[in-house]
């Protein structure tokens, strides 16, 4: 145990061996000494437990190498996401275009006009710049931009029916992903929910008769994370607005995804736009920016001015508004929109929904020749899938594509187990799906074929 125990070098020889000076550079002094520490503790420790030295014990400096890299990877990694989801949550939701990538950087790394008037060198609002790019998309008086969707119902509930009544019909009480309710939010907004008709069925008539002079106002949920069939019935907005009108009440709709464009132009279902729904009358629209919109994270309210301006002086709006790294994002996300002619192929979101089968069934088939060698304990096939949006988008859609599928030869589910955390260590993690006895990758979101090919051929 003693003789062990002296096979321990010190911090100072370590520090003066050759080996360390590249890492003393690259990390700085007091890293590498912790990481050192760290691994003296951990030796002998291991001769009190096992009466052994670890194994990396010849090779101090490799093992501290080891340790820093692991310290200093990034929390948020890119991966290749082979999924079949392609607005993927726990991946990040929308791919941005490069136009977003480029404005980001480009504030990032400088002063910007974030809340300055140039014009009368005072003070200006952020929002103002996206809030007049939305109204000419989108047909609204004004805007306002939040960091979430959730953030955005909570600030429209909050600023205008705070200690009143809002109708919503019950089945329209949707829960958002992480178990988020809209019952939850409106508690949280200080709002009291009156709910009308029922799960399947709701009539103008239940509207109406729910209205009362503790009333604010009426609002609808778009049901974009599920869908009910058969025995249905659902008041829609110009409806509604009819409705709301005649009581002198306003009407809010938490559209969620929120695309800006007529999705069956490219084959795709239909989904509501917030152009549409404003053109109705509806007096608030709130959208996410980076579900079909295809942009960061946001939250984007449309509609009248006067509600506008209510939510712009509520203090919940200082605590939810946008950065300017999330504006910048936003608002070269939005300017691709006023080019629709080239939209598919600018935004990545847009362009991996309209890919078509036979292009992602080719790319598949190169993947299968070119890893078939690698990977011959599995048989490895091309195989037609069905693809999802995802993050609650048209959830019962799917999009045919193709997949390269690995099935253990030996029919071992513990293999495929093994294969699937094996590339979540690569340097650029491969994240597929394990189904029915295979690991599919789905290719309808690859972009970099041959880095996706470097990776699996380590």
């Amino acid at each position: 145990m003693t003789t062990l125990y002296s096979r321990i070098p010190s911090t100072d020889r370590l520090l003066r061996d050759e080996a360390f000076a590249t890492l003393l550079t690259l990390f700085g002094h007091n890293r590498v000494t912790q990481v050192l520490h760290q691994l003296q503790d951990e030796a002998r420790e291991q001769i009190r437990q096992q009466q052994t030295l670890p194994d990396w014990c010849d090779a101090w400096a490799s093992e501290t190498k080891k340790r820093l890299e692991q310290c200093s990877t990034s929390a948020l990694r890119p991966v290749f996401n082979l999924s079949g989801t392609v607005l993927h949550t726990n991946l990040g939701r929308a791919v941005q275009p490069q136009a977003a990538v480029d404005a980001v950087a480009a504030v990032m790394g400088s002063a910007t006009t974030l809340e300055y008037d140039l014009d009368g060198a005072g003070r200006g609002h952020r929002d103002r710049a996206l809030a007049d790019l939305l109204c000419q998309l989108t047909g609204a008086e004004d805007a306002c931009i939040v960091n979430n969707n959730a953030a955005a119902v909570l600030l429209m509930l909050a600023s205008t029916a705070a200690g009143r009544e809002v109708v919503v019909s019950r089945g329209e009480l949707v829960e958002i992903g992480g178990a988020f309710r809209v019952p939850d939010v409106m508690r949280q907004a200080g709002c009291e929910l009156h709910e009308v008709g029922t799960t399947n069925r709701t009539h103008a008539k239940d509207y109406r008769q729910a209205i009362n002079d503790n009333t604010a106002l009426l609002m609808k949920v778009h049901t974009s994370n599920y869908h009910i069939d058969g025995f249905t019935a659902a008041v829609d907005e110009a409806e509604l607005v009819t409705l709301a009108e005649a009581a002198g009440l306003p009407v809010i709709v938490d559209l969620g995804s929120g695309s800006l464009v007529d999705l069956s132009r490219y084959g795709l279902p239909k989904e509501p736009m917030p152009q549409t729904l404003i053109a109705a009358g509806v007096s608030l629209v709130s959208f996410s920016g980076d579900k079909l919109l295809g942009g960061p994270q946001a939250g984007i309210i449309v509609g009248k001015k006067a509600l506008i301006a209510q939510l712009q002086q509520h203090p919940l709006k200082r605590a939810l508004r946008a950065d300017k790294m999330t504006l910048a994002a936003l608002e070269a996300t939005l300017r691709l929109y006023l080019h629709p002619e080239t939209l598919p192929q600018r935004l990545p979101t847009l362009r991996y929904l309209t890919r078509p089968e036979p292009e992602i069934r080719e790319q598949a088939r190169r993947l299968c020749v070119a890893l078939s060698a690698r990977y011959s304990e599995f048989d490895l096939r091309v195989e037609a899938c069905l693809s999802q949006i995802g993050s609650g988008s048209l959830p019962v859609d799917r999009l045919p594509g193709a997949a390269v599928t690995f099935t253990p030869r030996d029919g071992s589910g513990r293999r495929l187990e093994a294969l699937a955390a094996q590339w979540r260590t690569l340097p650029q993690p491969v994240i597929g799906r394990i189904y029915d006895g295979r690991l599919w990758l789905d290719c309808r979101c690859l972009d970099d074929e041959s880095r996706l090919l470097e990776m699996l051929l380590k």
